[in-house]
C-alpha cells in the first residue's frame, strides 16, 4: 500500500464510511457533584432523624398540656379567690354596714318619735318607739362589733372601733334627753327647750359623725369588692383565652403527631395517641365551659346580687332618715324649712325627678312611675334598680313586680308627707300629728316592700356564690390525674415507634 493511501497526520486507517463517529461525553458529566456546604444553623436545631422526630413532637406535646393545666390552675385560683372576697369577705361585710346605716337612721327616728309622743303621758306610742330603739341599738352594735371582725385593713378597724364610741356618745345623750322629757306631763308635739337642745346635739351628732363613718365603711369595703370583681373577672376571662390558643395548639401538634406516625410507620392509628388527643379535647372544652361558667357567677354576685343589695339598703336607710326628718319637722319648729328642705334632697336621692319645692315634687311622684325595665324615666336609687338590666323570664317578672309594689308605697309615703305638711301648714297641729301617727303603717309596708326587693337580690347573690363556689370544686385534683393519664398515653403510644430506633441517635 502506498502512502497515498494512508490518513494524513495518523498511523491509523480511516474509518470505514458506514461506521458512525463515536459518541463525545459531555463535559457536565465528567465533573462530580460539588460537596455540599455544612449544614444551617436551622438545620441544625431540627431533629434528622425519625427517633428525634417523635422525642420532639412527643416533648413539644408535654409542654404545652402542662402550659394549659398551668393556665388552667391559675385561672380557677383567680375565680376562687374573687368568690372568696365578693361571697364571704368583703361583700357580706358591706351588707352589714349597710344594715348598721339602717339601724343608725332608725335608731334617730325612733328617738324624735319618742319624743314626740310627750312626756309621762305619751303612753304606748312612747313606749313602742323607744322599744324599736333598744332593738336597733342592739343590732348596730353587733354590726359594729361584725365590721370589726371582718375588717382586714386598720383603717377600717379603726373605723369601726370610732362609730362605736360615737354610738356610745349618741345613747348618752338620747338617754338623757328621754330622762328629762320623761319628768314632764305634757300632751303629744314640741318639747322643752332643753330637751330640744340635747336632741340637736344627739341629732348633729348622728347626722355629722356616725352616719358618714358607717357610709365611709361601706364604701370602703364596696371599693374593694368592685376592684376585686373587676381584676379576678377579668383574669378568669383572659385565663379562658389562653386556655383556647394553647388547647388548640395542643391539639394540633397531636393530630400532625398521629399523622405523621400513620404515614412514616405504615399504620392507621395509633390508639392510644388517639384516646390522649380525645382527652385533651375533653379537658380544654370541659376548662373552658367551667371558666366561663365562673365568669358569669361572678358577674351574677355581683352586678344581679351585690350592686342591687348596697343601692337599695342605701335607699332604705335614706327613706328612714327621711322619714325622721318627717317627725323633727313637727318636733323643732325653729328648724322647720332646714328639716323640709332635708327631707326633699333626701327624697330626689331614693326617686329622683325634678322640681324646685317639695309641693312640686310631690305632684310629680304621683304621676305615671310605669316602666320598661331599662328604660325608667326616673333617676335614684330606685331609678338605678329599674334601670338595671336583666334576662327576660321569671326572675325578671319577680322584680318588676316588686319594684313596681315599692313606687305604689313610696306614691303613698309622699301623699301623706303632703297631707300632714298641709295641716301645719292650716295651723293644725294636733291632726298633723296625727297623721303623721296613722301614716307609720304606710311607711311600714313601703319598708316591706324594700326589704322584699332586696331579698330577691340576696336569693340571687347567694346563688352565684354557691354555684361560684361548686364550679371549681374537685378541679385541683382532676387537673394533676387528667394531666398525667394523657402524658402516660402519649408515651404508650410512642414508645414501641421509638423501640424500633432504639439504636439512633
Amino acid at each position: 500500500m502506498t502512502a497515498v493511501h494512508q490518513a494524513h497526520g495518523t498511523g491509523r486507517p480511516d474509518p470505514s464510511p458506514g461506521s458512525a463517529p463515536p459518541a463525545r461525553r459531555r463535559p457536565s458529566a465528567l465533573r462530580r457533584p460539588a460537596p455540599s456546604g455544612p449544614p444551617s444553623r436551622l438545620g441544625r436545631l431540627l431533629p434528622r432523624t425519625v427517633a428525634a422526630r417523635v422525642r420532639t413532637l412527643t416533648a413539644t406535646a408535654i409542654v404545652l398540656l402542662v402550659a394549659l393545666i398551668a393556665v388552667t390552675w391559675a385561672a380557677i385560683a383567680d375565680a376562687r379567690e374573687g368568690v372568696r372576697v365578693i361571697g364571704h369577705d368583703a361583700g357580706p361585710q358591706v351588707v352589714a354596714t349597710g344594715d348598721l346605716y339602717f339601724q343608725l337612721t332608725d335608731m334617730d327616728a325612733q328617738l324624735a318619735n319618742a319624743l314626740l309622743a310627750g312626756g309621762a303621758a305619751g303612753g304606748g306610742v312612747r313606749e313602742q318607739a323607744l322599744e324599736r330603739y333598744d332593738d336597733n341599738r342592739q343590732k348596730a352594735g353587733d354590726a359594729l362589733l361584725k365590721a370589726t371582725k371582718l375588717a382586714d385593713q386598720r383603717t377600717e378597724e379603726n373605723t369601726a372601733r370610732d362609730l362605736l364610741d360615737a354610738l356610745g356618745r349618741y345613747d348618752r345623750l338620747a338617754g338623757q334627753a328621754l330622762l328629762l322629757d320623761r319628768r314632764s306631763d305634757r300632751a303629744a308635739g314640741p318639747p322643752s327647750p332643753e330637751v330640744i337642745d340635747l336632741y340637736r346635739e344627739a341629732a348633729d351628732l348622728m347626722k355629722l359623725d356616725l352616719l358618714p363613718k358607717a357610709y365611709n365603711l361601706t364604701l370602703d369595703n364596696g371599693t374593694l369588692v368592685r376592684h376585686t370583681y373587676e381584676d379576678k373577672r377579668s383574669a378568669v376571662l383572659t385565663g379562658r383565652t389562653w386556655v383556647l390558643i394553647i388547647g388548640v395548639g395542643l391539639l394540633v401538634t397531636l393530630v400532625g403527631f398521629q399523622l405523621y406516625l400513620t404515614k412514616r410507620f405504615r399504620r392507621i392509628l395509633n390508639v392510644p395517641l388517639a384516646l390522649a388527643t380525645v382527652g385533651v379535647l375533653i379537658l380544654v372544652a370541659a376548662s373552658t365551659a367551667m371558666l366561663t361558667g365562673q365568669a358569669d357567677h361572678l358577674r351574677r354576685a355581683k352586678e344581679d346580687g351585690f350592686d342591687s343589695i348596697l343601692s337599695l339598703a342605701r335607699a332604705r336607710g335614706i327613706s328612714n332618715s327621711a322619714g325622721a326628718d318627717e317627725t323633727r319637722f313637727l318636733l323643732d319648729p325653729d328648724r322647720r324649712d332646714a328639716y323640709e328642705q332635708v327631707y326633699l334632697s333626701k327624697s330626689q336621692t331614693v326617686l329622683y325627678l325634678p322640681a324646685g319645692n317639695l309641693a312640686e315634687y310631690n305632684r310629680a311622684v304621683q304621676g305615671d312611675l310605669s316602666f320598661e325595665p331599662g328604660r325608667a324615666k326616673f333617676l335614684g336609687f330606685l331609678g338605678t334598680e329599674a334601670n338595671r338590666p336583666a334576662e327576660p323570664g321569671e326572675r325578671q317578672t319577680q322584680l318588676v313586680d316588686a319594684l313596681n309594689k315599692a313606687l305604689s308605697d313610696y306614691q303613698k309615703v309622699q301623699a301623706n308627707d303632703r297631707r300632714m305638711r298641709d295641716l301645719v301648714q292650716a295651723g293644725e297641729r294636733a291632726q298633723a300629728i296625727a297623721a303623721h301617727r296613722r301614716a307609720a303603717e304606710d311607711f311600714a309596708e313601703y319598708d316591706r316592700s324594700l326589704q322584699a326587693l332586696i331579698g330577691l337580690h340576696q336569693k340571687e347573690f347567694d346563688e352565684a356564690v354557691q354555684n361560684g363556689g361548686a364550679g371549681t370544686s374537685g378541679w385541683y385534683t382532676v387537673l394533676p390525674l387528667g394531666g398525667v393519664a394523657i402524658v402516660l398515653l402519649m408515651l404508650i403510644g410512642v414508645r414501641p415507634r421509638l423501640a424500633e430506633y432504639r439504636w439512633s441517635k
